[in-house]
């Protein structure tokens, strides 16, 4: 197993969450704010121990996740795990919707700087018998808190349809979010687009 920094971490989430993309050093450089140089090493370290394949387009060579193998998986449920800590505030605020098989996502501005946000952005994955549950959840959760929640709601199907088809949208907020419940249902949608 091999040990991550904090900007290794970033680094591998802002990989795996990117399902349409791909990087190389130069976006991933700026992606992370390190130079192009620190993004080589890092890139090539990654691709040494297994944790990303690369392929070449044209006169570049560009860096996925390898998905397939087990312990990448495992570095990826510890760094979104480790990424939802940093949000204990929020993952209070919508922990009476977090049920088995749900997927809970907070995302936009409220997750970047909550005060200047005008709402609270959430994405909830849920079965369809259970929209009416959580849109009463929903309420109940609005009426104490101090800003618009915006919430949408989805299945499991729709949100993997909707990456499939390149929803621009949706593909943002998987990029950005942060994911308070459901780490192994997220990733058992997500880990189908994250290789090549």
């Amino acid at each position: 197993m091999i040990e991550l920094t904090k900007k290794e971490q970033e680094a591998l989430l802002i990989i795996y969450k990117d399902v349409s993309g791909f990087y190389n050093s130069n976006s991933l450089s700026k992606e992370l704010g390190i130079t192009q140089v620190g993004a080589m090493k890092l890139l090539k370290r990654f691709e040494k121990n297994n944790i990303l394949i690369s392929k070449r387009i044209g006169k570049s060579i560009v860096y996925k996740i390898n998905i397939k193998e087990e312990f990448v998986q495992k570095l990826i449920a510890f760094a979104l795990i480790n990424e939802a800590g940093k949000y204990q505030r929020w993952k209070d605020e919508f922990k009476s919707i977090n049920k088995k098989e749900r997927i809970v996502l907070f995302y936009g501005s409220a997750s970047r700087d909550y005060s200047h946000a005008k709402d609270i952005d959430i994405f909830i994955v849920i079965n369809k018998k259970d929209f009416q549950e959580v849109s009463k959840e929903l309420e109940k959760l609005q009426s104490i808190l101090p800003k618009k929640l915006h919430a949408i709601k989805a299945t499991r199907e729709d949100l993997a349809k909707n990456i499939k088809e390149n929803n621009k949208s949706m593909l943002e907020i998987i990029k950005t979010a942060i994911v308070l419940y459901g780490y192994d249902e997220y990733m058992e949608v997500i880990n189908g687009f994250a290789g090549f």
